[in-house]
């Protein structure tokens, strides 16, 4: 009787840990793994961790995969662009909900991040939360605009998308968490990533 309520305390505790079983899980069950299956998973009125996931997947191994960067920025794209003009769930057309991966694939990927996502879940706590929600939360969708626009022409560099997607990641974050100190870490990793854009490109 113990062991189902632990089970859910422990996702509970960890949100962010959580997300990544229940994707894992997904991928032990399916041969293939769609978009819109994780998107089913994690709930079409989810923008943060669907801001965070695409995020997660591009800085594992998955992410050297030739176009999966820009792939995962154009959904990223889509989700936050949507929540930019303040629609209440997100919708993606079929040309990218069906695109998918093989679910043996996904459990080794996420087990090389793990660590550090159990290492977020320790600092993410509810705080500076004004930042979190309308109308800054909108401005905060618009910065992820901005960082997916640049993961096209950095999909050429070599880890050139990691930066902006390390912004993504953390606003995302931020907005699930309802952590203002984690959007705020995620609005200067953009600007730090925007800034050596500028010479990467000019």
């Amino acid at each position: 009787m113990n062991k189902p309520h632990k089970r859910k305390e422990a996702g509970h505790d960890n949100p962010l840990e959580h997300v990544i079983d229940s994707i894992v899980e997904l991928g032990k069950k399916q041969e293939a793994v769609s978009v819109a299956d994780i998107q089913e998973n994690v709930g079409q009125r989810s923008f943060g961790p669907f801001l965070f996931i695409p995020a997660i997947f591009e800085m594992s191994p998955l992410g050297a995969v030739p176009g999966v960067p820009t792939l995962l920025g154009l959904i990223v794209f889509m989700t936050a662009g949507q929540m930019l003009f303040g629609r209440r769930h997100f919708w993606l057309p079929g040309f990218i909900s069906k695109r998918s991966i093989k679910g043996e694939r996904i459990g080794p990927a996420m087990q090389k991040i793990r660590p550090v996502v159990q290492l977020i879940d320790k600092g993410l706590r509810p705080r500076l939360q004004r930042i979190t929600k309308k109308p800054w939360n909108r401005a905060m969708a618009g910065v992820c605009v901005l960082c997916a626009l640049t993961v096209p022409p950095l999909e050429v560099v070599p880890f050139g998308s990691s930066g902006p997607f390390a912004a993504i990641a953390l606003i995302g974050l931020g907005l699930m968490g309802h952590d203002g100190a984690f959007v705020w870490l995620g609005v200067i990793t953009a600007a730090v990533a925007f800034y050596l854009l500028s010479f990467t490109l000019f």
